[in-house]
């Protein structure tokens, strides 16, 4: 398949694995993600690092001739090992600096399968969305159920009125690469808000 551009290119952030003890598939998986990424025009931000899916999706994005930010905090630039070959490579002071500077960067957000860090990047910035705090995409890619868990976890709490039918509204999930950036390059439906709704549901 050949260039796609995007009507309107993005900068996408990529929320991954940096686990050395994963399945290949996975990091396979990241690596198809940046070259779809980039065979559409799009840019990539990404958590700094060379290895596993980070490294990959990374590699792929550039290999195909996308521009690459990676954002690291320092604490981890030996543990994650920081990949210099973005084409900018941003070290920040902490976990928290680097989350905000990547949100910051970006137009989107792609998550694939990942551990408590991932979880922890997907729900910021999925509450953000159902809060109406900023209405960039946010997909989930899922080919093989590592989230239905969570999904099924997250429907009970929706039945339960802990949360609210809308957080659905917020997000996309497939488990299709090109599915994906279509739902990422989509117009977002607009989340409705007010602090009242506090009284009936979290989110």
């Amino acid at each position: 398949m050949g260039p796609v551009k995007s009507p309107k290119p993005l900068a996408i952030c990529v929320f991954c694995s940096s686990s050395g003890t994963i399945d290949r598939g996975y990091i396979d998986l990241a690596a198809q993600a940046g070259t779809e990424l980039a065979r559409r025009g799009h840019s990539l931000v990404s958590g700094g690092a060379k290895v596993s899916c980070m490294g990959a999706v990374a590699r792929a994005a550039r290999a195909g001739g996308a521009r690459t930010v990676g954002v690291i905090p320092e604490g981890l630039v030996s543990v994650e090992i920081a990949d210099e070959d973005n084409d900018e490579l941003i070290v920040t002071p902490d976990m928290r600096t680097r989350k905000g500077e990547m949100d910051r960067r970006s137009d989107a957000f792609l998550i694939l399968p990942g551990g408590i860090g991932t979880l922890e990047e997907l729900f910021e910035v999925w509450t953000a969305r159902v809060l109406a705090m900023h209405a960039k995409p946010v997909v989930i890619l899922d080919p093989t159920g590592v989230y239905e868990p969570l999904r099924e976890l997250m429907r009970g709490l929706t039945e339960q009125g802990f949360a609210r039918a809308r957080i659905w509204d917020a997000i996309g999930w497939t488990d299709s690469v090109p599915k994906a950036f279509d739902l990422l390059e989509r117009s977002q439906p607009r989340i409705e808000f007010s602090p009242e709704d506090y009284a009936e549901a979290e989110l």
